[in-house]
């Protein structure tokens, strides 16, 4: 791997660890500089941050004091940069929505963790939502940005806060995807008002199960009327539900039904289920993320969400410029390695 290369990202990186913590080369004594080499090593071996530097507690008290607007204007600013670099404002997207959490192990305290089984003695989990491009044409399937969630959250606020974030940063949205954990009428309202085209999954309540015991066709949609209760008000809205009788999946060899809900008029029923398939794409963006998970005892929310986005850049910078020459968990070990070796040069000049 190239050096001088690598040492760019480094930069990159520092960089952004300074906009996080709000830390300055010269005024701050402790620096993005300094806190690097430890976090790629906690990343590239997923292992505790506690127990490999003295600095964490520094770490740590900055991530205390810094606000979570600060850490997601750090992370967006190099989205900025990507976005200029490949051009997405000019190209039309198809983006898709999940969630993704953090193992919390200790007393569940608070709104930022939410309440586990207690299955493995994992007590809780920190929650994020995450905003992905998805779409065939854009080799860059990168996370756009990433929130922490509190319980009791709505996700229509959520989702929209997100998405006025990155809106100068990509092109049209031609369409947004969803699983049945999005299916709510507040957010398809919401979404429809801002003109945001969307594809929900929807879940086979009972009422809809007797409904397809009913139809003869493969592939039928119907409009569909919903009410939204909200400030003290009834809203009417109004959307397509699209019902797929018993169709045949080549992988597993059996049939199913689907349900989807969309404000798309013109949807093409025959491509649906290949539409929605490309959500599975940021499932498989946490599962490359996990590899570069930092283990944290800490209970502070914007501690783990500090990190997480720390991960979520490692994984962007892989994506844009080593996913075709290395693969992910060793390009976080050479990183490292260079990583230690830059500091030192840059220690004796």
């Amino acid at each position: 791997m190239n050096e001088d290369k690598l040492c760019f990202n480094l930069k990159m990186i520092k960089k952004h660890i300074n906009y996080a913590l709000g830390l300055s080369d010269d005024k701050h004594e402790v620096t993005g500089y300094d806190l690097l080499p430890f976090l790629l090593e906690a990343a590239s071996h997923n292992t505790y941050v506690e127990t490999i530097s003295n600095k964490t507690d520094t770490l740590y008290l900055r991530c205390k004091e810094s606000l979570v607007s600060m850490m997601e204007h750090a992370y967006l600013n190099y989205i900025k940069g990507i976005s200029n670099k490949l051009e997405l404002n000019k190209k039309s997207v198809i983006l898709a929505f999940d969630y993704t959490d953090e193992d919390f192990y200790g007393d569940v305290q608070g709104l930022d963790i939410h309440g586990w089984t207690g299955k493995d003695a994992i007590t809780g989990k920190f929650k994020f939502l995450t905003c992905s491009i998805v779409s065939d044409d854009i080799p860059e399937k990168i996370p756009l940005i990433s929130v922490p969630i509190r319980i009791g959250h709505y996700k229509s606020h959520v989702i929209l806060y997100c998405l006025s974030l990155i809106k100068d940063y990509i092109g049209e949205i031609k369409l947004i995807l969803f699983d049945r954990e999005f299916y709510n009428n507040d957010l398809m309202f919401e979404l429809t008002k801002l003109k945001y085209p969307y594809l929900i999954f929807v879940k086979k309540f009972l009422e809809y199960k007797k409904l397809f015991e009913e139809l003869e066709e493969e592939k039928t949609i119907f409009v569909h009327d919903y009410t939204v209760n909200k400030d003290q008000s009834n809203y009417k809205g109004e959307n397509y539900l699209a019902f797929l009788k018993q169709i045949y999946d080549p992988k597993s060899e059996k049939n199913y039904d689907w349900i989807f809900a969309t404000n798309v008029e013109e949807i093409v029923l025959s491509n649906l289920i290949e539409s929605y398939k490309k959500r599975w794409r940021i499932e498989t963006s946490f599962r490359v993320q996990d590899e570069a998970r930092i283990k944290c005892k800490s209970k502070d929310m914007k501690i783990r969400y500090f990190l997480f986005l720390f991960e979520q850049m490692l994984q962007t910078i892989w994506i844009c410029f080593y996913k075709d020459e290395v693969p992910f968990k060793k390009f976080l070990i050479e990183l490292s390695n260079t990583a230690k070796k830059w500091v030192k040069v840059q220690d004796k000049k």
